[in-house]
């Protein structure tokens, strides 16, 4: 061993498996840096991928070329496409996976990818000369040189757990915080700042009763994350199931709350608005009654299950206490109780689009400690670091995905322009141009762009070609052949939809909200005939490239709009101080984060229309 890397991962939770597998496939000698090889895209929280917002981020992960899709498609033992009652932008996957053999998927991919390396050890500082990064020392005393580092510390950065008044050091139950790391990137003129995240109790299956509970099954339907058609679920699939507490449970938790890290002092930095913990959830909702929970097995073999909507730092007794007060949870036994942690992170401002960070050259940031919440957020900011850092270390142009690209280009604007003063968690309503990133186009979106680069293989590329092809000459047939009248009328009436009173093209048919291409070619045996010669996938595509055409077209149309402003360039050198036109504000902020352009200007909280026209006059437009 030469200890001697392209590039070196600290850190294999989902950013840093991302990031190490990215960048080795792309042809960088790739270490990759983890306290214990038995926690490799360890699932810390709930045992599920995907969701609102989040099943788009893991669809475009997949289409880039990445792991994630294919990993939880392996190892989901539930699946479900949530929003199909509202438009396709809304739809969102999402699957329950099997705890421990999606750590087993995962160890296995990086064993077997070529220019990849693990190492068990602790980094405890950088090497930096003339700023920039050459490697790292470990807690073993080793010195490892890399052309590249990407760190992803996720919780345990100066880790620290609570649970009642327990307070102990730790990046995640049973496992030590790292430290050194922040100590040292402060004192290199970075800011950092502390965040709170928790998790609920785990439970014993053996103790709960499900006949008091309201089952929630999966769809079985085609649907699934990877555009991989090789790729299939192939465990059993479970069943979740929902309870509710009441207010016998809320009389318990408040009682506890005088011993509350979050209520008595003990926890000063800031949890995620959108996942709170249920100490805080009745007190912010001290007018509700009861609160939803879902109960979530951890895996087909495992007696172990996921209190969802039961977070919570509160004392060990009064987490089992307030459970027991719930229906189906009289007789409930717990394997662990829930507790929070605080962790360093730094401000994102600090970054460029490609997370890589401004202050040192060739370091790169991805995860929690840009601020994040969330496996799916932290996977595609590993991805888009771990192609930087190659193309930084090989040579080429700096990947980056625009706002009207990717729900994983909106994630990563959103962190360098605007920062984070809570736990980022990406959702649909943060992107502008939802209608245009859809879960069902993601590789159509970005499968070639990374096929150029050298992520995504032949294999996704030629795919692609296939299905662009395929559905190009169906939804031509749609739009030019006819119907008759007489062919439809006695279906049109049987579905709620009003009869033709003349001829009319398929795709007119298909454009009324009671019709589906499926449904439809029960009744036209030629339409039916061309449908057995596509995929589901491609069918749907197909539907809602024609149902929402309109809307396509629009949003294709605001984008380009904002795509001018993008192409509208800032010098680097270019001295934002010195402009008296501007707020003092815009000056402050745009000095800060030092925006390439007006369009990522725009996006600075504070910067006003009035300062980009200043701007712009200052552009020379």
């Amino acid at each position: 061993m030469s200890f001697e890397y392209d590039i070196i991962v600290v850190g294999a939770g989902h950013a840093g498996c991302e990031a190490a597998s990215a960048a080795a496939r792309m042809g960088s000698k790739t270490l990759l840096i983890t306290m214990d090889m038995n926690k490799i895209a360890q699932m810390s929280c709930n045992p599920a991928v995907g969701g609102i917002a989040k099943g788009q981020i893991v669809r475009e992960i997949d289409a880039l070329g990445g792991q994630m899709g294919i990993i939880t498609d392996r190892t989901a033992i539930q699946f479900r496409m949530l929003n199909q009652g509202k438009g396709p932008a809304m739809w969102s996957p999402r699957s329950q996976s099997d705890r421990k053999q999606f750590i087993e998927e995962w160890v296995n991919v990086l064993s077997h990818t070529d220019n990849l390396y693990i190492w068990q050890d602790v980094v405890t500082s950088l090497i930096v000369k003339e700023n920039k990064v050459c490697g790292v020392k470990t807690m073993l005393g080793i010195e490892m040189q890399a052309q590249s580092v990407i760190l992803t510390n996720g919780t345990f950065l100066n880790g620290l757990m609570h649970c009642g008044k327990a307070k102990m050091a730790g990046g995640r139950t049973s496992e030590p915080a790292s430290h050194g790391l922040t100590e040292q990137l402060t004192a290199l003129g970075f800011t950092a700042n502390r965040m709170k995240t928790g998790t609920p109790a785990r439970i014993d299956k053996r103790s709960i009763d499900f006949s008091k509970l309201t089952e929630q099954k999966g769809d079985n339907t085609w649907h699934h994350f990877s555009y991989l058609p090789s790729v299939k679920r192939v465990l059993p699939q479970e069943s979740c199931w929902i309870t509710y507490t009441n207010p016998a449970t809320h009389e318990v938790l408040h009682k506890g709350l005088p011993d509350s890290p979050l209520f008595n002092g003990q926890i000063q930095s800031i949890g995620p608005r959108y996942c709170p913990s249920i100490e805080t959830k009745i007190v912010t909702f001290a007018d509700k009654d009861a609160h939803q929970l879902f109960l979530e097995p951890e895996g087909v073999n495992s007696t172990e299950y996921y209190v969802n909507g039961f977070s919570s730092s509160l004392p060990w007794q009064i987490q089992l206490e307030a459970m027991k007060t719930v229906k189906g949870l009289e007789n409930v036994i717990m394997y662990r109780p829930g507790y929070a942690i605080e962790y360093d992170f730094f401000d994102p401002t600090q970054l460029h689009h490609t997370l890589e960070t401004k202050l040192i050259k060739n370091l790169f940031f991805a995860g929690q400690i840009n601020g994040t919440t969330g496996y799916e957020e932290a996977a595609g900011q590993g991805l888009v670091a771990g192609v930087n850092a190659h193309i930084n270390v090989h040579g080429g142009k700096p990947f980056t995905m625009g706002r009207d690209e990717s729900y994983i280009g909106v994630l990563i604007d959103d962190l360098v322009t605007k920062g984070v003063d809570e736990p980022y968690r990406m959702f649909t309503s943060r992107a502008e141009y939802r209608i245009l990133l859809r879960q069902d186009n993601a590789d159509e979106r970005l499968t070639q762009r990374s096929y150029k680069i050298g992520l995504a293989n032949r294999e996704r590329y030629d795919l692609l070609c296939k299905k662009q092809a395929k559905c190009a000459d169906f939804i031509g047939y749609i739009q030019q052949t006819i119907v008759h009248k007489n062919e439809v009328n006695n279906w049109l009436e049987q579905v709620g939809s009003t009869p033709l009173r003349e001829n009319c093209k398929i795709s007119d048919l298909v454009l009324r909200p009671q019709v589906n291409i499926t449904t439809l070619a029960e009744v036209l045996p030629e339409l039916k005939a061309r449908t057995e010669d596509l995929s589901d996938e491609y069918i749907e595509s197909c539907e809602i490239q024609i149902k929402y055409a309109g809307y396509i077209k629009r949003e294709k149309a605001d984008a380009a709009k904002l795509q001018r402003l993008e192409q509208i360039r800032i010098p680097d050198t270019f001295d934002f101080d010195r402009i008296q036109s501007l707020s003092t504000e815009a000056r402050q902020k745009l000095s800060r984060i030092r925006p390439k352009s007006i369009g990522e200007a725009q996006r600075i909280p504070g910067v006003s229309p009035n300062d980009i026209s200043v701007l712009l006059v200052l552009m020379g437009r």
